[in-house]
């Protein structure tokens, strides 16, 4: 990764496209948060830095979902990309260009590389098979194809995996299959389908991985990807279809996955036309410009493997660097709507200030992969104690001496250089900080700062000097030495508060806080009257969105994606005698780990402790809990269940869970139950 050196950078950057079928959830904006915070640094180190950005507004679901509204595709992306913008407008995510997938701009850029790839001999077809909705007329994917598990009986199951046992399938396993969407049976047809031929990039990207593009935690999973050898990708969906024809196909559409990176270029390009910026001075193969993507770790197959190997069969530039993140859990668990954690953008801006949220996730966030948790009581207390307990206190101890002493001016003499030039100093390591996306680090190194000036002002006392004759320019002295401490931290905060930056701005009486701004003191310079410049977290303010959270959920059950196909009542299985019940024998366990399941949406690998025996099991519970949030916990499995061979290892056993029909709860035993004891 390039250095932070003085000279100027041309660099775009752009954040994962938000799919234009949903509301900004607290879990999205991790991403829009952390890329904004480095884009906004970049600016203020007066860099040339664009960030760009659009709905992602291709595939069948939007399609679905216009349907049930009774309104067409384009009203309905129309509608939400309003919304997402506003959303993110409220958490000062400040995009130089916010675009969507359905543009001219993406279509001729999507026709471009695809005709490159094609020419080049990189686009094979063959015909496939596939469940075909008679009713609906369209091809399903495994999402909207329902049955009964073929190894539990467990009813109400996806075509691709069982929630209950952890088995994956295909939906032609699946007993009495049924389309989720119209309720009809499928049928089996036979389709050609357009292939990019990944495997054409082995070579290329093995190396293209290694040299800083990625985090070695991504590069490691890449490896198994290559070891386990690369696939050619299907590329195309049959009409009915919203999104771009491919070219020369009649009836042939883009899959959704295509162009949406590509809605990368189209976003720039819309701005570039704007602008007058030189698009290809950024997507040229010799450019020396610097791109990168921010992405949560999920869509890493996409962009670390597919999106460059595009790229470079089209003769354009591959990134700089693809930053990955982890997921954000709440309190610890997967984001809830039944408990009010799985929180929407709009209903956490009702309550409570964004800038809570971007400094909270700052001083959380590392260069690595890791996950992320909301601890709310942590939240209220790390931002009470840094953001305002730290901060805001200097400028509120010192501002109203300079205004009665000073009649509101600073001293014309600095009384502790050495103490402002090492504020000053700092900013280097704070940078380098930024930079490497090491926040959290950062924000660390920021509270520390405060701390020693909180310390100095406490020490110096100047509330007791000014009681005593004669002690006033020593208190102005001391007070504007504080204020100039103050000016820097916020320098070096600002591209995580702006907001705060902004009114910081208008009581220092500043044109700028930009990085090179820090480097001068302020003497004999005015400044106006304070004004609270952030106000604490009050903890019924996190009840009340919680609560309104809730309600979140009650209006969203008014209206589903999808309907739902006549599976759903979730009838009790057949009936069994007690011999049959006895043979089944469940003990306590405890979460030595747990771990994604690379590959597979719905399974968590766990390691279970049965006491002085191990065993590994596959199950269906990503969607309720994050790895880190299960281990160490108590829970109960069946011992004595078969094991089981899964395309990704072998499942020794089966952990009980319920659900509620919003999420899934491991059952877990009352207080003294060890691992290994027998569940009677």
């Amino acid at each position: 990764m390039p250095t932070t050196a003085n000279a100027q950078r041309k660099i775009l950057v752009t954040s994962a496209l938000p799919y234009a079928n949903g509301s900004i959830h607290l879990g999205h904006l991790l991403e829009y948060i952390q890329t904004d915070i480095w884009v906004r640094f970049q600016k203020s180190r007066g860099h040339e830095c664009y960030y760009v950005c659009a709905d992602d507004a291709h595939g069948t679901a939007i399609m679905l979902r216009a349907e049930q509204e009774g309104i067409t595709s384009e009203q309905l992306i129309a509608r939400v990309s309003k919304e997402h913008q506003a959303d993110f407008a409220r958490f000062g995510v400040a995009f130089d260009n916010y675009h969507s997938t359905h543009s001219e701009e993406n279509r001729l850029h999507s026709e471009r590389i695809y005709t490159a790839l094609r020419d080049a001999g990189h686009i094979a077809t063959r015909d496939i098979e596939q469940m075909y909705d008679p009713v609906k007329g369209l091809f399903l994917a495994d999402r909207f194809i329902k049955g009964t598990c073929p190894k539990c009986r467990t009813p109400d199951q996806y075509g691709d995996n069982c929630e209950a046992c952890g088995t994956t399938y295909t939906p032609a396993e699946l007993i009495d299959p049924v389309s989720a969407i119209s309720g009809a049976t499928p049928e089996v047809r036979s389709s050609t389908h357009y292939f990019f031929k990944l495997p054409d990039f082995e070579e290329f990207l093995k190396g293209w991985v290694h040299p800083g593009h990625v985090q070695p935690q991504i590069a490691n999973k890449l490896q198994e990807w290559f070891e386990s050898g690369l696939n050619e990708w299907d590329i195309s969906r049959d009409a009915p279809y919203f999104g771009f024809e491919i070219p020369d196909a009649p009836g042939k559409y883009f899959y959704v996955w295509l162009d949406a990176p590509i809605g990368y270029l189209a976003s720039f390009q819309n701005l570039c036309d704007r602008e007058g910026i030189d698009f290809d001075s950024y997507w040229q193969r010799d450019s020396e410009a610097e791109v990168y993507h921010f992405i949560g770790k999920d869509i890493v197959y996409f962009h670390a493997l597919f999106w460059p190997a595009m790229l470079e069969g089209a003769g354009l530039r591959t990134p700089t660097a693809v930053n990955c993140h982890g997921f954000v859990t709440v309190n610890g668990a997967k984001m809830s709507k039944s408990r009010g954690t799985f929180i929407k953008a709009e209903t956490y801006a009702e309550y409570l200030n964004p800038e809570y949220l971007r400094y909270y996730f700052a001083a959380k966030l590392t260069s690595r992969v890791d996950d992320l948790d909301l601890n709310l009581e942590d939240f209220a207390y790390r931002v009470n104690s840094d953001l305002v307990g730290k901060v805001v206190n200097i400028a509120s101890r010192c501002a109203g001496f300079v205004k009665k002493l000073g009649d509101g001016r600073l001293s014309a003499q600095c009384a502790e250089p050495d103490l402002v030039e090492r504020f000053i100093a700092a900013g280097d390591t704070i940078a380098a900080d930024y930079e490497a996306r090491e926040f959290g680090r950062a924000m660390r190194k920021i509270m520390e700062l405060a701390d020693e000036a909180n310390a100095y002002i406490a020490d110096k006392e100047p509330w007791v000097l000014a009681k005593q004759s004669g002690g006033e320019q020593e208190v102005l002295d001391i007070c504007s030495v504080g204020i100039n401490l103050f000016r820097q931290l916020m320098v070096y905060l600002a591209p995580v508060v702006p907001k705060m930056a902004k009114d910081t701005r208008a009581f220092l009486n500043l044109e700028s806080l930009d990085w090179q701004s820090r480097e001068s003191v302020l003497r004999d310079h005015a400044i106006n009257k304070f004004k609270p410049l952030m106000t604490r977290i009050e903890r019924d303010k996190i009840d009340a969105m919680i609560e309104a959270s809730k309600e979140d959920l009650a209006e969203e059950k008014k209206l589903k994606e999808t309907p739902k196909g006549p599976l759903t009542d979730n009838p009790i299985a057949p009936e069994i005698g007690f011999e049959d019940f006895a043979k089944v024998d469940l003990r306590i366990v405890r979460i030595a780990k747990a771990e994604y399941v690379e590959g597979a949406d719905k399974l968590l690998k766990l390691t279970l402790d049965l006491g002085g025996e191990t065993r590994t099991v596959f199950s269906g519970i990503r969607s309720a809990y994050a790895p880190e949030a299960l281990e160490g916990h108590l829970t109960v499995m069946v011992a004595n269940l078969a094991p089981r061979k899964m395309r990704f290892g072998i499942s020794e056993g089966m952990v009980l869970a319920a659900g509620d029909g919003d999420g899934i709860y491991l059952l877990e035993p009352h207080a003294g139950a060890e691992p290994g004891n027998r569940v009677t």
